[in-house]
Order: C-alpha cells, then structure tokens, then sequence
C-alpha cells in the first residue's frame, strides 16, 4: 500500500486505519445477507426490464433462489454505467473508462439477454414488445428501465456543445462528463461566473448537481483562482436540498466558501452565443451570463413506461413514474408487475444506494408470490448521499421517506461532518459495494 501522506489529510498516518474501516465495511455489506434456503422449482417466466444496477442485481439474486424459472432482461445497452462516478469523471479525478464495463460481464449463466429496447408493455395481456418485433409473455414483471434525460426541454442546448462554450453535462454519460472536466478545467483557470443548476423534476441522485458545485469551487481554490471566480447554485424550489437539516448544513457551507444560492430558479433556455442561462421563476424569467454553466435537464420516466399504463394519473403527471407502492414497490393496480430503481414513483431512492435496499424486497415479493406465502421485506425509503464538499472530503449523507437521518456507522462517521473516511467510502468502498451488489452478493 501506498501510505505517503495525502494533502487532503489533516493526520496522513490514520490512513491505514481508516482504509481498513472503508474496505472492512464494504465486506460486511457483502456478507450481511441471511443464509439462504434451498432454490424454489418454478416454471414461472420472469421479465426484467432494464440491464442497470437495479435489474441485474435482482437478475443475479434470483437466478440462485429459483430452480427452473425463465428469467429474461430486455436491454440494448452493450455498456454497464457505474453512473456514481460520473461526478468524479467531471471533476477530472477519474479517467470516463472508470464508469464503463460490458452488460454482459455481470449477467450469470441461466438468464437470457435480449439486446433490444422495449418498446410496448400489455398489463393485462401480460406481455412485453421490442423493437426486434418479439412478444414476450410473462408471469412476474418487474420494470427498472432507469430514467430518460430530457435535454430536449432546454430551448437552445444540445449534448453536442457539451465541453465547449463554457457548457457541462456531467449526467449524459461518461464522454459528457469527461467533456464537462474540459469546459470546467478552462474556467478554474480563466475564471468568470460559474452557474449550476438543478431541475425541477424529480432526479437522480439530487447530491450530484451540489458535489459538482463543491468540487468546481474545490478546484478553484487549489488553483489559485478562487478570487478570480463567482459561483452561482440555482435551486430549483426553495431548498438546496430534500432533507432539512441537510439543506441547512448545504446554506452553511455556501456562505463559507462564498458560493450563492438563488431560488425558485429552473433552467428555462441558453445562449451560448452570448452565454445566457434564462430560468423561469415565480415572478417570471431571470436571465443570468455565465462563463461556465453546468447543465442538468429535466428527468422522466422513459416512453414505454408512460405509455403503457402503468404511472401514475394524480401525481407528477409530467414525470410518468410507475404506480407502486412506496413499501414494497408492487404496483397497485397489476400486482405481477413491480418498479424498481429510478422509474419507481417513489417519494425518495434514486441511488444506486437506494436500490441496494429496494432489490431484495422485490426479489421476496416475487418469491413469496411464487411460494404462495406472505412477503416480509419492505423499503424504507432508504437512500444515500456521498455528499462530496472538496476533494478528500465528504459527508455520508443516509435518510430515509421521513427525512429521518439513518447513519450506517452511528458513533463513528457523523452525517453532517466533512470526513475524509466519508470520501473514502465515496472514493473506494463505494465502487466494490456497488459491484458486489450487481453479481447479487450485497
């Protein structure tokens, strides 16, 4: 092991220890599940829709409970996108390669891949349509498509200007983030006004658009150019974040580091002739010149989703998240369908943390409907936020629907403290746990 000192440690011989409590976590993450009982016969045909974190790490986790089922996902990604690290990418702290691997790698022997795209989904048929023009029936369904980036609803923006003219998109993928570093690399030295936005749909991982923010502002200052530099945060409601006393901790460490929060601001429209974000407000617009803008569209569920009947009618009607309950993710009107990860119309849980935690409560839903028993497993809405607030420095920000802070390491890593065991997790840890839980093993 390396163990030179780091620059961003106040006491560089804890690091030893402190690794060892990071990967000693990851591990027991690995291993916290309960011994499992023999695999349950079944002829019964399962459908996942989406190859993500999601719909793998269930893919995985049933393959080894269920003896004869047909398991099949539908995805045509050939790439598995580590979408936590995408933050570090745009941040120039990790190469766009480490957020990419193939589908295929973590698919186990017994589940059938079908690379095309669902284009059509019959809930009372009970079948799934592709693009190829196959027709799938199923017995369980469970939809975990993940979310569609509509870069379309900015008037004047296309991902083709990302990296030039002072524009970011760390969120597209991972050529976006890395040309995002490039535009954020060009006015850490030059200086001007950066603005970072957030939108005023539901998102995932809402921590992203703040680390960024944090990071940029980190690099500055490491630069030397801080003075040369102004940074705007425009929050979409009037928070800088869900959660209270994160929010209120967020207020705190803007004033210390001179970044400006504006609220009830939602990117409208750009210029990037004349550099000119316009935001729709309550009072109307506000236009607002920038030499470095970091963009982040609106989110939605994707068009087979919402054409398909199964989101919901009386709530984010512009969005089209699956129906379901926030408990157990069934969705009240099919009870053989299920959501799962960022399409679930869910009031919290779109991490990869939070679906950690969803994936086995639908992997018991669909077990014990086959076995014809109760489902003992709910979701608390439980989600995470590795809240990066400078390089080697970060909070483990861990709430649940309730905005009730649930600490993992209660007495040992406090939420509202910047940590560099906090970065650690976010750095390291959080990679291996991540990919434990997609071969089913966490």
């Amino acid at each position: 092991m390396n163990t030179r000192s780091s620059p961003t440690l106040d006491r560089p011989l804890d690091r030893r220890g402190f690794l060892g409590l990071a990967i000693g976590a990851t591990a027991l993450a690995a291993s916290s599940g309960t011994v499992q009982a023999a695999p349950l016969k079944t002829a019964a045909k399962i459908v996942i829709i989406g190859a993500g974190a999601g719909g793998t790490a269930l893919a995985n986790r049933l393959v080894s409970r269920l003896d004869g089922a047909q398991i099949t996902l539908i995805d045509p990604r050939q790439e598995h996108l580590y979408q936590p690290g995408l933050t570090l990418v745009a941040a120039g702290l990790k190469p766009a390669g480490y957020v990419t691997s193939k589908t295929t790698d973590w698919l186990p022997k017994g589940v059938t891949l079908i690379a095309q795209k669902a284009v059509a989904i019959d809930p009372v048929a009970k079948t799934v349509s592709t693009e190829g023009g196959d027709t799938l029936g199923y017995d369980f369904l469970v939809v975990a498509p993940g979310l569609v980036l509509d870069h379309d609803a900015i008037e004047g923006f296309s991902l083709d200007m990302v990296g030039e003219n002072g524009i970011g998109a760390l969120y597209a993928g991972p050529q976006y983030a890395a040309a995002t570093w490039k535009a954020a690399s060009k006015f850490i030295e030059e200086g001007g006004h950066g603005v970072f936005t957030r939108p005023g749909t539901e998102m995932k991982c809402a921590g992203a658009p703040l680390k960024h923010t944090f990071l940029i502002d980190d690099r500055l200052r490491r630069a030397g150019h801080r003075g040369k530099a102004e940074i705007t945060y425009a929050a979409h409601d009037g928070a800088l974040f869900g959660v209270p006393i994160v929010s209120e901790k967020v207020r705190m460490l803007f004033g210390d580091r001179t970044i400006a929060p504006v609220y009830h601001h939602v990117l409208k429209s750009i210029d990037p002739g004349s550099k000119r974000a316009t935001f729709t407000t309550p009072e109307g617009t506000d236009e607002i010149d920038y030499d470095y803008l970091h963009v982040i569209p609106p989110q939605r569920a994707p068009e087979v989703i919402r054409q398909s009947g199964l989101s919901w009618a009386d709530k984010w009607t512009d969005q089209g998240w699956v129906e379901c309950d926030m408990a157990t993710l069934q969705h009240l009107r099919y009870p053989d369908i299920w959501a799962l990860g960022d399409v679930a119309g869910v009031p919290k849980g779109k991490t990869a943390a939070s679906v950690k935690w969803q994936v086995p409560v639908v992997e018991d839903q669909i077990l014990s409907a086959i076995a014809g028993r109760e489902p003992t497993e709910t979701y608390n809405g439980y989600t995470s936020c590795p809240m990066i607030t400078k390089i080697g420095r970060a909070m483990l920000v861990e709430f649940d629907y309730n905005n009730n802070l649930t600490p993992s390491f209660p007495g040992i890593i406090p939420p509202l403290e910047e940590l560099w065991i906090s970065w650690l997790m976010k750095e390291v840890a959080l990679k291996a746990t991540y990919n434990a839980m997609l071969r089913g093993k966490a």
